[in-house]
């Protein structure tokens, strides 16, 4: 196959470019992308695009996500989570649970929240975290992003620590250590983040993810674009005067129900997404010829 897609369930240790390395190479393409960076402590669901299945990444990666995570209260540090330099320890013992649940609460909705400093944010065209590296001191701009759900899965004391174990679904561009970085703030103790599972992107979760080491021996069965399409985007069944239209470069008539969706042809083929503008649907990226 050679476009489409795999999920891998990426083991931690490793970064987001190690794994698309090793799928170049399992492949036999230099043309691999991601949908959504993971962090090396992180592990969990990395969508892989490959061929023409790297021109639907965008729009995997705008769709939300799903994670556990464990917030420990009782220590800061420069990367807000437990890779990174201890800033500040305070005893936690005194928070209670409800203190806890009351602080995560406040966390969703809409609400602007500030990126870690050691994160792959752009500042003036670099990296933050080249820029921390290289010593510079400066503040991040905070972002809207939305948190649909912040659970609390348990609650464990530890010492003068505590460990609390979250689920949460979100929006693209949520940082996951800020929330245990505020959580820490809002209490006066300090937070980070000790562990950290994506479970889902988009419509992609753990049930459909390959092992780390499955793609290395190249045991896997890619998924095709048409599926990835219709897990992805509103979908239009076109008739074959429409798919014949699309061919000559005409546009369809508008869609109603989406703004961008996936044209399918009668076989099942991905012809392009189109987008309603000016009172008709235009090809935005197309996928296959009419036969």
């Amino acid at each position: 196959m050679a476009d489409g897609f795999l999920v891998v369930d990426k083991a931690p240790g490793m970064t987001s470019h190690d794994v698309v390395a090793v799928a170049r190479k399992a492949l036999g393409t230099r043309k691999v992308g991601h949908a959504g960076t993971l962090d090396p402590m992180a592990t969990g669901v990395l969508v892989l695009g490959f061929g023409n299945g790297t021109r639907l990444l965008q729009y995997i990666t705008d769709g939300d996500k799903s994670y556990t995570a464990t917030v420990v209260l009782g220590a800061s540090t420069v990367t807000d989570d437990r890779e990174g330099e201890i800033l500040k320890e305070s005893d936690a013992a005194h928070i209670t649970d409800k203190e806890i649940n009351n602080g995560l609460a406040t966390m969703v909705g809409e609400i602007a929240q500030r990126p870690s400093l050691v994160s792959a944010v752009k500042v003036g065209g670099e990296r933050a975290y080249d820029r921390v590296r290289a010593g510079e001191v400066f503040e991040l701009a905070a972002r809207t992003i939305t948190i649909s759900s912040l659970e609390v899965s348990d609650i464990r004391r530890v010492g003068s620590r505590i460990e609390v174990d979250i689920n949460v679904t979100c929006s693209a561009g949520t940082f996951i250590r800020a929330i245990a970085r505020d959580l820490g703030n809002m209490l006066a103790v300090g937070g980070h983040l000790s562990a950290l599972r994506r479970t889902r992107v988009a419509g992609f979760d753990l049930e459909q993810a390959i092992s780390f080491e499955a793609l290395k021996e190249q045991k896997f069965t890619p998924l095709g674009l048409s599926d990835v399409a219709r897990k992805t985007f509103i979908v239009r069944e076109l008739a074959l005067d429409e798919v014949q239209e699309l061919s000559f470069g005409r546009p369809l008539s508008v869609n109603p129900s989406e703004l961008i969706f996936a044209a399918m042809a009668p076989d099942d083929r991905l012809i392009a997404l189109l987008k309603n503008e000016a009172n008709k649907a235009k090809p935005i990226a197309v996928f296959a010829a009419a036969n």
